[in-house]
């Protein structure tokens, strides 16, 4: 084989691998999410499939949904999978999504120590129970991080009718010092974390005090947890305490440099019946975590 034709073939070889690698590049999307759908392990299960049907490859930031929101909202990620549909709705009000996919929900549960000193257990009012451990005076341990489970627990403390004070708390993301206003209730027995989801239920498990935990976060910690974690649920099956989870690509009119059509394209597979059905069989220990929302 004389050089020319080997220099000629090299230089094909090249291009190829050039051009494979910039394909690759502009296949990766950006998405911030909340830490449920990665300390589910559910992401483990879904974006590998993901890439092998698309090529799409997810560079995931977990963190509170309301974090998440920040990022769209500063068109640092390309998409965003969260679950505050309130914020979300105001999220493409405002002009910052084009659109909300409804993905999948599981629930909210109040979980506690066993021996429930506020008397809560059975309850599927979760006002009702939240306000039982007020005036109990039992300890009572919030995300406070601004997530979606903090925006939830709000909520259920307005339909309560305890006394809230609208206070503000400082929290650190990636280094950062943000301010969040928080509806809360006084006192001592109000603890306000400031952490993610994982280390609240450490935390309240270490004290034996109350807290409101996504239920796919408590399976993975509760039965795999290298820490033996004996919180037990106390409060569930409130309509209340449903928790959906959506995605929204960011609007290409209000930043032009996301990727839109990639965003666009992960949202429909995760509503397409491949996607559902992973959602669907996707168990941990044997439990179901999340359940479809977009079954056709």
């Amino acid at each position: 084989m004389n050089k020319k034709i080997l220099h000629v073939m090299f230089s094909v070889m090249v291009i190829c691998i050039f051009t494979n690698a910039v394909h690759a590049g502009g296949k990766i999307l950006k998405m911030s999410t909340t830490t449920s759908t990665q300390a589910s392990g559910l992401l483990d299960i879904l974006l590998p499939a993901l890439e092998r049907d698309t090529g799409i490859r997810v560079k995931v930031m977990a963190k509170g949904t309301g974090a998440a929101i920040r990022d769209g909202k500063d068109g640092n990620v390309d998409v965003i999978f969260v679950h505050a549909k309130a914020r979300e709705e105001k999220f493409i009000e405002e002009g910052y999504g084009t659109k909300r996919y409804a993905i999948m929900h599981n629930d909210f549960i109040i979980i506690g120590h066993k021996n429930d000193p506020a008397g809560i257990k059975d309850s599927v009012n979760a006002p009702q129970a939240l306000a039982k451990i007020a005036r109990s005076g039992a300890f009572f341990v919030s995300r406070g991080d601004d997530s979606g489970t903090h925006t939830k627990e709000k909520a259920l403390w307005e339909k309560s009718g305890i006394k809230l004070t609208n206070k503000t708390i400082t929290i650190v993301k990636n280094g950062k010092k943000i301010n969040i206003n928080s509806l809360q209730p006084d006192g001592q027995w109000y603890i306000s974390l400031g952490q993610g989801m994982g280390k609240t239920i450490t935390y309240a498990n270490e004290k034996q005090v109350y807290t409101l935990a996504d239920r796919g976060t408590y399976i993975k910690y509760r039965y795999g947890s290298e820490q033996e974690i004996d919180l037990v649920v106390l409060c569930e099956g409130d309509p209340w305490l449903n928790n959906p989870y959506g995605v929204i690509p960011i609007n290409p009119k209000k930043y032009p440099h996301v990727k839109y059509e990639l965003a666009e394209q992960f949202a429909k597979w995760l509503v397409s019946s491949k996607g559902q059905s992973i959602i669907a069989n996707y168990k941990l220990f044997g439990k179901q975590l999340f359940y479809p929302d977009a079954v056709k």
